[in-house]
């Protein structure tokens, strides 16, 4: 399909620079299958729930990937900023770097020299260059495993993303904030964003309809953030992406789903690790491994029927999967509606409840 179909206007002013406080105080526009718009809050989402249903949530947890420090050559340095995407293995991991031209193979790289960390005494980690391809490099560290775990913790920052981090440096609170309340499992550079807007309040109110909580893993990397510059989805290849979903979870989704009840995604990360590991009959096996999915209208879903997110950028891939999901003239209509009504966009903004069948109306009590 045509990228500019999935084109829109957005002012700046409709991207959140905070997240809602509380948490699940967020505005939640529920769109229907037949395009019905509901003006509601995240709230209320327990209410548009069912007895039986399952949610399925994305357990990643955001690594401090964002790591300030300099290049060195001789007695001359120079600043750099890397922003881990993949680890290699227990002392590798590949970066993306800025600036990048100029960093050559073999070279020294000290990061964290302007670290205010007062707590560690820990105040520099050290790595040297191995590749350098287009940005993209593998940096080897002088730490590995555990040790090398709790320098970038302590020397790095949240990855915020582009859209935020242009107009506001991460601070102290984006530690906290820019993880989900299920967060155990760290390797993400992204957050699973629909996530973010969970209290353990509204978690207890949705297991009291009768829902159940089911944790997988997909490991959020950079290309969550990647423009399509291709003119044709067909052209452009996503990043892939870790992600595991247990034979116990699977064996649960598959009971849900046998009793009649709706498998609902919180995120669009959640719904792609699902549909990477779904049959062509919608049964859920156990998946482990990278998935590179990309889903844009005419994708046959397999297994989700819900799904919770929030609102993406023009152009995205997230936009043409939730595009996918419910019908793009929906969708687009969903987005203007969000515009007009002063819907607070992206990472730290609302959310956007799709149903793909049957009805967004509030389930009985």
């Amino acid at each position: 399909m045509r990228v500019d179909l999935f084109d829109f206007d957005l002012s700046a002013d409709c991207i959140a620079l905070e997240p809602a406080r509380p948490r699940d105080a967020a505005r939640m526009l529920v769109v229907g299958a037949a395009g019905a718009l509901i003006d509601s809050r995240i709230a209320d989402f327990p209410e548009f729930l069912r007895n039986g249903d399952a949610l399925v949530v994305n357990d990643t947890r955001v690594i401090a990937a964002r790591l300030d420090g300099a290049r060195r050559r001789g007695a001359a340095s120079a600043r750099i900023e890397a922003t881990l995407i993949k680890r290699v293995d227990a002392c590798r991991w590949r970066a993306l770097v800025r600036p990048a031209k100029k960093l050559k193979v073999g070279e020294r790289v000290s990061f964290g020299e302007a670290s205010d960390s007062a707590v560690c005494l820990l105040t520099t980690l050290e790595a040297t260059v191995e590749e350098n391809v287009e940005g993209e490099v593998l940096l080897s560290f002088d730490f590995s495993g555990a040790a090398l775990d709790d320098a970038i913790d302590a020397l790095g920052k949240m990855p915020l993303p582009p859209y935020i981090a242009a107009r506001r440096a991460p601070g102290q609170s984006d530690r906290a904030d820019y993880q989900t309340l299920f967060a155990s499992q760290p390797g993400a550079v992204a957050a699973p964003t629909a996530g973010l807007h969970f209290t353990p309040q509204l978690v207890a109110r949705i297991e009291a309809r009768g829902a159940r909580i089911f944790r997988t893993t997909l490991h959020v990397g950079p290309g969550t953030f990647v423009p399509v510059k291709s003119d044709d989805t067909d052209d452009h290849r996503m990043h892939p992406e870790w992600g595991r979903v247990t034979p116990d979870v699977a064996a649960a989704l598959n009971q849900t789903r046998e009793l009649g009840g709706r498998m609902v995604a919180v995120g669009t990360t959640s719904l792609r690790v699902l549909e990477s590991a779904a049959s062509p009959e919608g049964w859920i096996r156990p998946f482990e491994g990278e998935t590179s999915i990309f889903i844009t209208p005419g994708y046959q879903f397999r297994a989700v029927d819900v799904l919770l997110t929030n609102f993406h950028l023009p152009r995205s891939t997230l936009f043409m999967l939730v595009s996918a999901f419910s019908d793009l003239d929906r969708m687009r209509a969903a987005y203007a509606h969000a515009i007009d009504s002063g819907y607070r966009f992206y990472s730290y903004g609302d959310a956007c409840l799709i149903f793909r069948g049957g009805d967004a109306a509030r389930a009985a009590a």
